[in-house]
């Protein structure tokens, strides 16, 4: 962020509600101030009735872009100009980006966390993958590792197995991949843990306040799994530590957080973002040691 916001700083912003514990300012913040751009990013809270008003806020000001969260993501779409053909599949949108007064709707939050992945040395390429969960997330993760990576099969399993099975059949419509929806219960998840190369959770169970939760029984993670667990607070989940202690490769959330945000700055940006020190950014705000 510029020492001094005038006239030319260009803005960019975070709406959702709530949006007051949000790593976006800080990380966002950092990185334009790491590249030397007159850039600010603000949080603010919308509730959802006026989220109409806020888009088109967005537009009047000349925002340079935006971010999407809770409860906006799937509203949003409605708001927009034109939404990109993989944010339209999922049915999501994280980021927007104006281009004179032209505002485009991306999601970047599967690509974060196909990056994560990535760079953890995790190729999906003929990986058989599960996923727990169907909301937000598990739409951005699914569409995102089918539609650019060559996964052999993809399992969702969800506590709706209603929920699971539309999420599959959308995801086998869009992109042609093998997909399965099945309710969350602990046959199904033993059945599919065993059968995985990688687990996904895509659900909260973990978060804090309830950092001892689990999505998974200890016992059935096994050697050779890859483990990727999209909640971020705390750093090492259950999930996550019992997965290492088991000699599982373990992924953390904050990875995913990062990507997604620089991919963001880069579709505002045009430049390459400072993924470095974004990370160190948000893992000093979540007490890493």
């Amino acid at each position: 962020m510029s020492s001094i916001i005038g006239p030319h700083t260009k803005l960019c912003c975070l709406i959702g509600d709530p949006v007051e514990h949000s790593m976006s300012p800080a990380m966002h913040n950092a990185a334009f101030n790491e590249l030397g751009l007159d850039y600010a990013y603000l949080a603010f809270k919308v509730p959802k009735e006026k989220l109409k008003d806020a888009v088109a806020g967005i537009k009047a000001l000349g925002f340079a872009g935006a971010n999407v969260t809770i409860p906006h993501k799937m509203d949003v779409v409605r708001h927009l100009d034109e939404v990109d053909s993989l944010a339209q599949q999922i049915g999501a949108v994280n980021t927007i980006v104006n281009e004179d007064g032209r505002l485009t709707g991306y999601n970047t939050d599967g690509e974060g966390a196909l990056q994560a992945l990535s760079d953890a040395g995790i190729d999906l390429k003929g990986r058989r993958v599960a996923v727990i969960g169907a909301g937000g997330a598990a739409h951005a993760i699914t569409f995102t590792f089918a539609k650019k990576a060559r996964l052999q099969s993809l399992a969702i399993l969800n506590i709706i197995e209603a929920d699971a099975r539309n999420l599959a059949q959308r995801v086998k419509a869009h992109t042609g991949a093998f997909a399965d929806g099945m309710l969350l219960n602990a046959g199904n998840l033993e059945k599919a843990v065993e059968q995985a190369d990688v687990l996904v959770n895509a659900t909260s169970v973990g978060m804090n306040p309830k950092a001892s939760d689990s999505p998974v029984p200890k016992e059935l993670l096994h050697k050779g799994l890859a483990v990727f667990d999209v909640v971020y607070n705390p750093l090492e989940t259950r999930l996550v530590r019992e997965a290492r202690e088991k000699g599982c490769v373990a992924v953390t959330g904050e990875k995913m957080l990062v990507n997604q945000g620089a991919k963001s700055f880069e579709l505002w940006t045009g430049r390459t973002p400072p993924v470095e020190k974004m990370l160190a950014v948000v893992r000093n705000a979540l007490g890493a040691k």
